[in-house]
């Protein structure tokens, strides 16, 4: 049986405070309503972290943050859409976030949450994406 390629997207996984104060951004999904990290496609002209750094302005008002060229993880998920489905890896790329705007383009169609890593990895659906917020402290972030 003949399988598709894997896409590939980018994410973000924005986060303020340290330690035990750490908490990351999770938004709503468009379609389910589902909690998910900012992610989506490549974008022309950007690296993969700028990228990542667009998607969570659009999708949860990430004005401005400091991120890292090395993705901190990937995790993979099936993308559904009425008649069809698609395996598709994501990289994730952690955002220090210094600005958040409440006017972004996607404001009316989401919901945005701050919640310690714990109850995020509670949260989303993803296998993958749950291990790695449970093992997310800043201080591991490459360079």
């Amino acid at each position: 049986m003949l399988q598709r390629p894997r896409r590939l997207q980018v994410a973000a996984l924005c986060y303020r405070g340290d330690g035990e104060s750490t908490e990351v951004l999770l938004v709503t999904s468009r379609g389910t309503g589902r909690w998910i990290i900012p992610k989506g496609w490549p974008i022309t002209g950007l690296t993969s972290a700028e990228a990542a750094l667009q998607e969570a302005w659009e999708e949860a008002g990430v004005r401005a943050g400091e991120t890292s060229s090395t993705p901190l993880g990937q995790y993979s998920y099936e993308k559904r859409k009425p008649g069809w489905g698609m395996m598709v890896d994501t990289l994730i790329y952690p955002v220090r976030v210094t600005e958040m705007r409440d006017d972004f383009p996607e404001a009316a169609e989401r919901s945005r949450r701050w919640t310690p890593p714990s109850e995020a990895a509670r949260l989303v659906d993803e296998p993958e994406l749950q291990r790695l917020l449970l093992s997310f402290r800043p201080a591991t972030i490459p360079g």
